[in-house]
């Protein structure tokens, strides 16, 4: 692993709330655990709060800082997005659904990753909309 410790853990990323690595080589795959838009000072994009203590979340930037977060922790392998395979998207409303494809449409095309979007209750954070996780397919150096 380059900029990954031997744990997998990717420096510069938010530290997983669990123990479980961001990225995980398998062979010739690159396994990307469930990645949300938290920066590493736990703040996250798409979030603004006003003065009452009100919400106003955007699934617009939180899909675009997700996708941004797993190319990063690609690129600590040497991967890019154009290496993913497979993409699971849990989305916490099935009301953000043309928000979060139309970001998607931004990345990929239909030459890009298979993928499955699906309704999830809730994600370890109220202010989550969109968790992703994927898997990539980038030959390891001999």
């Amino acid at each position: 692993m380059n900029q990954a410790s031997n744990t997998g853990v990717v420096a510069g990323k938010a530290t997983p709330r669990g123990k479980f690595p961001h990225i995980r080589r398998a062979g010739d795959f690159l396994f990307v655990s469930g990645t949300s838009s938290r920066r590493p000072d736990n703040s996250f994009v798409g979030v603004q709060v006003d003065a009452m203590g009100t919400a106003a979340l955007d699934i617009r930037e939180q899909t675009r800082a997700v996708i941004e977060n797993i190319r990063d922790i690609l690129a600590s392998e040497g991967a890019t997005l154009a290496d993913v395979v497979e993409i699971s998207s849990y989305l916490v409303n099935m009301n953000d659904f043309g928000g979060y494809n139309e970001v998607y449409g931004e990345y990929f095309d239909f030459s890009g990753p298979t993928r499955t979007t699906v309704a999830v209750h809730q994600l370890p954070h109220p202010h989550l909309l969109i968790e992703i996780k994927a898997i990539a397919y980038k030959p390891a150096k001999s």
